[in-house]
């Protein structure tokens, strides 16, 4: 056999050819299957919405011994049909996260480091705080002497992390402060 380029190219093919094939695994013998069992089999779902944008994603939310073990989009919502955006789909480690913070911190005026604090003392001093800003802001009537019942000195910036319920509840409770400038960060 004469060895020129083109049968060197064809015996160098064939053998690869056979290398490839004899790699795959085709024995005589028969092969057992089975299929692994999901980690979230067993799982309790709870459906929410995705806290990062007003698009309102559906996502399903596995727990299971009181923790979540796995998120992903719901197939069955008409708005993402099971599809996440890139933070979407990261929303896992939004709750199970190492380096969250899970303790307020508090820096006081002038000082150069944050410090722990409880969380009844920060809840006790951001009702403070609220309560001294609404009293010394508070007008009852405008400079044309019409009623108004509002503060002036307080604004909201609303999250986009807060589903319609929360909105509606936070709202009311701004509301009810007499807030005027209730702003929302919905991100689209």
């Amino acid at each position: 056999m004469e060895l020129t380029r083109r049968t060197f190219l064809q015996v160098s093919g064939a053998t690869v050819a056979g290398l490839a094939i004899s790699s795959v695994g085709f024995g005589l013998n028969g092969t057992r299957a089975y299929a692994a069992e999901l980690r979230t089999s067993k799982a309790k779902v709870t459906t929410t919405i995705c806290p990062y944008c007003a698009v309102g994603c559906s996502i399903l939310v596995h727990s299971a011994g009181g923790k979540i073990i796995n998120t992903e989009g719901d197939p069955d919502a008409p708005i993402n049909r099971g599809s996440l955006c890139s933070k979407g789909a990261s929303l896992y480690h939004l709750a199970i996260n190492d380096d969250r913070l899970t303790k307020p911190l508090y820096r006081a005026p002038n000082a150069k480091e944050w410090k722990e604090v409880t969380w009844d003392w920060a809840l006790d001093e951001i009702a403070k705080r609220v309560k001294e800003s609404r009293d010394r802001t508070f007008a009852v009537k405008n400079a044309l002497g019409q009623v108004v019942n509002r503060t002036e000195g307080i604004a909201s910036v609303g999250s986009a992390a807060m589903d319609n319920e929360e909105c509606y509840i936070y709202q009311k409770f701004l509301r009810g402060l007499g807030l005027a400038y209730i702003e929302h960060q919905a991100r689209i």
